[in-house]
């Protein structure tokens, strides 16, 4: 038996009980990371049997909660041949240089996948609002701040770029995965048209924004309260493209919808502060929220793709239950604007809604 088979072996047989908790579809994966967790310093004081589920992911990563002497602390379990954790690591080294509260790498197995990180919390702000009450303006603001910080930490040629390519990548997703897949709708020529159209308004208007550092999911779901302040995870896909991003994200989420006011409420009190701090956001608000409103319409484009993705492909259904709040977002910005008008009776054709046909009488 080889060195390498006989360590195998020892660590399938060092494999704690924790199959009640922790489900692994891989054994060798599992009798792997058990080898690895044995190695890792014992000034850590891990305790392997404690070893229990945190939190869900959208991707093949999932995270873990391990006890140990320094309290809890969080494995996240990315297998290499479908998650890359570089940019992981790339972008929490950033944002720590941004002064941004996110977990600390303890131990990193790159070959493997797995990272042993510092705990942030169990409760993301999605979790601890109170969607009966007023709007908590405090924890928004909050958020923006943190959101001015990492913008204004931006340098060009770090992160990959969030250009004209890419955004259209996003894009396509809504025609061949929601549209084709889970609509079952096969467009005609002169629809194919109008999506075409639509998109190049799109991502001219979205790219005539500066760049800055996006997080690409700035969200309440990915951020995290503790007494020492909101922290933030989830920014592996970060990416240097439109100002206007983040914000869209923050206020327009994809799992809670606010009230118009509120939303601009908050979105004015970025502006003005992005503009004291010399972020380019232009000198004119108007602008910038139309720019924030059609930043919206490519993300909400972007996401009803990927969760019709994740149901057909990935088997997580789960996500297109919030398929009608991007529905109502996508016909909300596209009634606002004549240009996008033949983009919103497209979406209102597939989702079967027939609109009242308004008379106008009086004199011609």
């Amino acid at each position: 038996m080889s060195h390498s088979t006989q360590a195998l072996s020892a660590a399938h047989a060092a494999v704690p009980n924790t199959t009640d908790r922790v489900a692994w579809s891989d054994p060798q994966r599992q009798a792997r990371f058990f080898q690895w967790l044995a190695g890792l310093p014992t000034a850590l004081g891990l305790l392997p049997a404690s070893l229990r589920p945190a939190s869900a992911d959208a991707s093949f990563r999932r995270y873990l909660r391990i006890d140990s002497n320094q309290g809890s602390l969080v494995v996240m379990d990315a297998p290499p041949d479908k998650e890359d954790c570089q940019p992981f690591v790339k972008v929490d080294r950033l944002m720590q240089e941004a002064g941004l509260r996110v977990p600390r790498i303890l131990a990193w197995e790159q070959e493997l996948g797995f990272l042993l990180l510092s705990d942030l919390g169990a409760q993301t702000l999605l979790q601890s609002l109170d969607l009966t009450a007023p709007p908590p303006l405090a924890a928004y603001l909050e958020a923006v701040d943190l959101l001015l910080q990492w913008q204004l930490a931006s340098k060009p040629d770090v992160l990959p770029a969030y250009d004209a390519a890419l955004l259209r990548r996003e894009l396509d997703l809504f025609p061949d995965w929601y549209i084709a897949q889970h609509r079952q709708v096969v467009l005609d020529e002169k629809q194919r048209h109008t999506l075409e159209e639509a998109f190049g308004r799109i991502l001219q208007s979205n790219l005539a924004w500066p760049s800055v550092y996006v997080h690409r999911d700035f969200m309440p779901r990915n951020l995290m309260v503790s007494p020492q302040g909101l922290g933030v995870l989830d920014f592996q896909d970060a990416v240097y493209g439109p100002i206007t991003y983040d914000i869209a994200s923050l206020m327009r989420d994809a799992f809670l919808s606010w009230d118009e006011e509120f939303c601009l409420d908050v979105t004015i009190r970025y502006w003005q502060k992005a503009r004291a701090a010399g972020l380019p956001v232009g000198d004119d608000f108007g602008a910038f929220y139309q720019g924030v409103e059609w930043m919206g319409l490519q993300r909400h484009l972007k996401i009803a793709g990927i969760f019709a993705r994740l149901t057909l492909r990935d088997g997580k259904p789960q996500y297109l239950a919030d398929t009608p709040r991007f529905i109502h977002y996508i016909r909300s910005t596209c009634s606002r604007y004549m240009a996008l008008k033949p983009l919103l009776r497209l979406v209102e054709s597939i989702e079967g809604i027939e609109v009242p046909t308004a008379f106008v009488f009086g004199k011609f």
